[in-house]
């Protein structure tokens, strides 16, 4: 083995890295907040493009030569990159954590995003929808995902060492916007910013939360139950309006994923999906091999343990 070339890239971390065989380039994310592709013929950088936070991840599509980048800020931006320039097609937000992982499927052409929220995102870039399902299910960030095109199935882990399997194969619905107002949008008592509502009506304002099945805002006293409501990809109980818990059945709140304990703190995760195998590796320095053929269904190792 002999060192063809040495490429000088990034001034900072290097974050995450890919090669394209078709048009022979790396490409490259950093701290240095730019994301950079080479010719590995040549060894000569090719472009460079800067965001105003760090870079922290990377999915390349070939076919299209489109790039998502995962930034701290909880952005995720679409490029296409040319050869010796790119252009930005549209930029993702709907995070409220940085992003820690991305996941790009050519053939359904859409995209999995985990972040430091503990939430993971699935953007449909083909039908060019933007954001169409929210996933919660995680107690901390989502360090890795993978989505098992075959078995409509997404694997995630997570930074406590939970393990998700996500079945994408059922009618999902998208979690609502939420609505924003200066009253409760049940009883219409004044927020606690509404100063004039407070002072006609004599009352002290109340603070505001949302029902995350109808998205409206609500007072405490309006949304007193929680639910989990799996359909939505809200997994453990979360804060519903009264009259949507009055609406939930007990089937709503059969769980739509299986969850299962890494015990070890899991930063990076790969999958062998022909063989049913995946590896886990963590900040304790171990590394796991798991057999996924008993949750995924797609032949060796070790196994799950019930969380």
């Amino acid at each position: 083995m002999r060192n063809l070339f040495f490429l000088t890239a990034h001034q900072n971390r290097v974050s995450a890295i890919t090669f394209c065989l078709a048009s022979e380039w790396l490409i490259s994310t950093g701290h240095d907040k730019c994301i950079s592709w080479m010719c590995t013929r040549s060894g000569s950088m090719l472009g460079r493009h800067y965001f105003t936070s760090w870079a922290s991840c990377l999915q390349y599509d070939h076919e299209t030569q489109h790039a998502f980048v995962g930034d701290y800020s909880g952005q995720i931006t679409l490029l296409k990159l040319e050869q010796n320039t790119c252009s930005v097609i549209t930029t993702l937000k709907g995070h409220e954590g940085s992003i820690t992982s991305l996941w790009w499927d050519p053939v359904q052409r859409l995209l999995f995003s985990g972040a430091s929220d503990h939430s993971i995102i699935m953007w449909d870039i083909g039908g060019r929808k933007g954001r169409t399902l929210l996933l919660q299910g995680h107690h901390d960030k989502v360090q890795a995902i993978c989505y098992i095109q075959l078995t409509r199935q997404l694997v995630s882990c997570s930074a406590d060492g939970g393990i998700a399997v996500w079945n994408m194969d059922i009618s999902r619905e998208e979690a609502p916007q939420w609505l924003e107002s200066d009253s409760c949008q049940k009883c219409e008592q004044p927020f606690f910013w509404n100063i004039k509502q407070m002072w006609d009506t004599k009352t002290i304002g109340l603070r505001q939360h949302h029902c995350r099945k109808c998205g409206q805002a609500v007072c405490g006293k309006c949304s007193t139950k929680r639910s989990s409501y799996p359909i939505m990809g809200f997994e453990f109980q979360v804060r519903v309006c009264d009259s949507c818990f009055e609406s939930i059945k007990d089937e709503d709140r059969t769980s739509l994923a299986t969850f299962h304990e890494g015990k070890h703190n899991i930063s990076h995760m790969s999958m062998d999906i022909s063989r049913g195998l995946m590896v886990t590796c963590g900040s304790d320095r171990i590394v796991k091999i798991w057999d996924m053929t008993p949750v995924v269904g797609c032949s060796l190792a070790t196994g799950f343990s019930s969380r």
